[in-house]
């Protein structure tokens, strides 16, 4: 199938959406390209950081944030256009961003103490960008239209295409009435008069169970009721940037387009779409890196068509691309099955939890059922109750008579339930579908598992023909008395993954510059078996003075050894000391130094003096302590790649020398969960590999090396 070019109007309303989140982004510079059909917009947001905006009007035709190590390098001297909008805009700051009237076009509006500029592009037909300013007035446009329809040229007031009939937007009989305007079939017209194209039209409906070929006058009031369901609810989604972003790929057996493996992709999407059930996808978090992966991979695959080499590569690289392919699916699979039954299992949990609201709302309608009101009067009943604030009433979000069900908001999650029958088997129901899930779940697993030595046997056949090219023995590798090479670890296109699971990770953990092992508790438990069970002769005991910090053992050896005799150096007891302070409530607090103070293992008792009491997680310390004043916070996590692939954290100085790459935090107002989603958008951006860092550095492993509290990321 031939890749898409351009974008759809369900696209630009994704884009709109999300790229209203940057609003308040200060205009950097504008630079336009050498081919006048490629604006980019470099802005800069108090919460983003650097934004950088690609409009291209030409081929293709594309509108999305870009990756800052991907933005093309700028022209040497800035045509007239830019250097216009850097002297109207420079500073002023995003305010709005929409779509036209469902259409191809996206408007953004900056604003600047002396006036507003909007900057409109048009992504149909031959394409154009136009800025106006504050009476809608154009200031210069990259091409001049002048037809009987429209005007769009420097010092005219600006004409918007003529505004097409907006269906995300309609209600149902105004709907039906545009529909049975048309002559021609349902999927035609959903292309054409609701501006949806061929595949969004074919997409509804499927989603819909209506013939893609039926005439429009033979459509039943049922189709044309769902038809609106499924397009009001494709609105809602794309208004609340309700996404689910994926980057599909040719199906083709060999999925492998050019010598060095290079994937086509032929689409990307906001939603999953069924029409491309057959074809393999990548997920990713949003729909501007949908995008930008998606128009760069193009980039990519045509390049590598029209590029000879020469020479051709053996017939196993295809075979690993194509495994590698299908094992990164594979996973992907596994984690979308997970999120799907701990979903079913969590409003199993919410029916139970609600029960007697739950009850109230089934009850209620079994007896109107009982008494023969029609199902739209049941949802009216809901609609009253819930203006006089009838707490069962207000729960319900929708009544749907043609499938016998009623959706309830329980919490913040929506929960749709047989209203025929009882709280009980609604909440078997869900949680007998969240076991279906998990069923097929550990299917994939045995799968991957499978895939997996396919692939390493592949790699294997690779490793013995590189041999044999180059003179060696397979198990040739450096001598002791060869250094061997610095890997260029971010660049690589595929990282080994190399994992063993040690007995400190359960607990925070790190290793000092001297190669010690410091370990810390997560809560009173991990206090209390520290101290218990790990705290050895030898090591060296710290906590913060500081109520609520992590109990901190300096290892001086392993769990097996004696540490009697063993010398830890200073370096490594003030490193164990900057931990100890950077996760306790010090850093909770946004207070940026501390004290810490060390003792020895025989100073630290679980029992109390005379008259006091130690809470669970708790330790009396007796005889003298050695204090380290002012220690200032700060953590670094980073990734390893050799010779375990994991993530790690703790003070910088160690965790920067034996990363890869590193990220450094302070005190800040960023949640855990969203610095870590922070920390990992910028290790995905770092290393080629990004599958790579989605399997090993997900959000959640790397919120296990994060402070309490908030922090954010120091700019480097």
């Amino acid at each position: 199938m031939d890749p898409k070019r351009e974008l759809t109007s369900v696209d630009i309303a994704a884009v709109a959406t999300e790229l209203s989140a940057y609003r308040g982004a200060a205009l950097d510079k504008a630079y336009l390209y050498p081919d006048e059909s490629l604006l980019r917009l470099k802005l800069r947001h108090y919460e983003h950081g650097r934004i950088e905006v690609l409009l291209q009007v030409g081929d293709p035709k594309r509108v999305h944030v870009t990756d800052v190590d991907r933005v093309p390098t700028a022209p040497e001297r800035p045509p007239n256009f830019a250097m216009m909008m850097r002297n109207r805009m420079t500073g002023a700051e995003l305010a709005d961003v929409s779509q036209f009237a469902f259409d191809r076009v996206l408007t953004m509006r900056f604003e600047r103490d002396d006036g507003s500029t909007t900057v409109v592009a048009e992504l149909f037909g031959d394409g154009n960008i136009a800025v106006l300013d504050e009476s809608d007035t154009v200031v210069d446009c990259l091409d001049t239209v002048r037809l009987k329809s429209r005007t769009v040229a420097p010092g005219s007031k600006y004409e918007f295409p003529s505004a097409r009939f907006n269906p995300l937007t309609a209600e149902r009989d105004r709907l039906a009435e545009r529909i049975r305007q048309s002559d021609a079939d349902v999927v035609r017209t959903l292309a054409t008069q609701c501006n949806f194209g061929g595949l969004y039209g074919e997409e509804l409906c499927t989603r819909a169970d209506v013939p893609y070929n039926i005439a429009v006058e033979e459509l039943s009031e049922e189709q044309l009721t769902d038809l609106h369901r499924v397009i009001n609810d494709l609105g809602n989604r794309l208004a609340d940037g309700d996404f689910d972003p994926r980057i599909y790929f040719e199906a083709d057996e060999e999925d492998v387009d050019s010598d060095d493996g290079t994937r086509k992709p032929v689409d990307a999407t906001p939603f999953p779409l069924e029409e491309y059930s057959h074809l393999p996808s990548d997920g990713v978090e949003t729909f501007n890196e949908a995008l930008d992966d998606y128009f760069n991979g193009l980039e990519a695959a045509e390049r590598a068509e029209s590029e000879t080499t020469g020479s051709e590569a053996p017939d196993f690289q295809a075979e690993i691309e194509k495994f590698q392919r299908i094992i990164d699916q594979q996973e992907g699979a596994i984690e979308d099955f997970e999120e799907q039954a701990a979903a079913e299992r969590e409003k199993a949990e919410l029916v139970y939890a609600r029960y007697d609201l739950v009850d109230d709302v089934l009850s209620t309608i079994q007896g109107a059922r009982a008494d023969s009101i029609p199902w739209d009067d049941i949802a009216e009943r809901f609609e009253d109750g819930a203006d006089q604030g009838i707490e069962a009433a207000e729960a319900v979000d929708s009544v749907d008579g043609s499938k016998g069900t009623v959706t309830l908001d329980l919490d913040g999650t929506r929960v749709t339930l047989e209203a025929t029958t009882g709280v009980e088997k609604n909440a078997d129901r869900l949680y007998q579908e969240a076991k279906r899930i998990e069923e097929k779940q550990a299917g994939a697993r045995e799968a991957i598992a499978e895939t997996r030595e396919q692939l390493a046997a592949a790699k294997q056949r690779r490793e013995d023909w590189d041999a044999g090219e180059n003179g060696e023995s397979a198990t040739d590798g450096p001598t002791d008395e060869e250094e061997p090479a610095d890997v260029d670890w971010l660049s690589r296109a595929s990282i080994p993954i190399r994992q063993t699971e040690e007995w400190y990770e359960r607990f925070r953990w790190f290793h000092t510059s001297d190669d010690f092992l410091v370990i810390g508790g997560r809560n009173a438990e991990d206090n209390e078996a520290l101290v218990e069970k790990y705290l050895e002769p030898g090591d060296r005991f710290l906590h913060a003075q500081a109520h609520g910090g992590p109990v901190t053992v300096l290892k001086a050896t392993g769990p097996s050894e004696a540490g009697h005799d063993v010398d830890i150096p200073e370096r490594s007891v003030e490193e164990a000391a900057r931990f100890a302070i950077s996760y306790s409530s010090v850093w909770k607090n946004g207070v940026f130094a501390g004290d810490v103070y060390a003792a020895d293992p025989d100073q630290v008792s679980k029992t109390p003096e005379s008259g006091e009491y130690l809470e669970k997680g708790g330790f009396a310390i007796r005889g003298d302590r050695d204090y380290y004043r002012d220690v200032p916070v700060g953590v670094a996590v980073g990734i390893t790649c050799e010779d375990q692939t994991q993530v790690i954290g703790g003070p910088p100085a160690p965790i920067t020398e034996q990363a890869a790459t590193t990220i450094h935090l302070e005190p800040g107002q960023y949640a855990q969960n969203d610095t870590a989603k922070r920390c990992y958008r910028e290790f995905k951006a770092r290393f080629a590999d990004d599958s790579f860092v989605r399997k090993i550095a997900s959000p959640d492993l790397i919120q296990e090396f994060l402070p309490p509290g908030g922090s954010r990321i120091i700019e480097e």
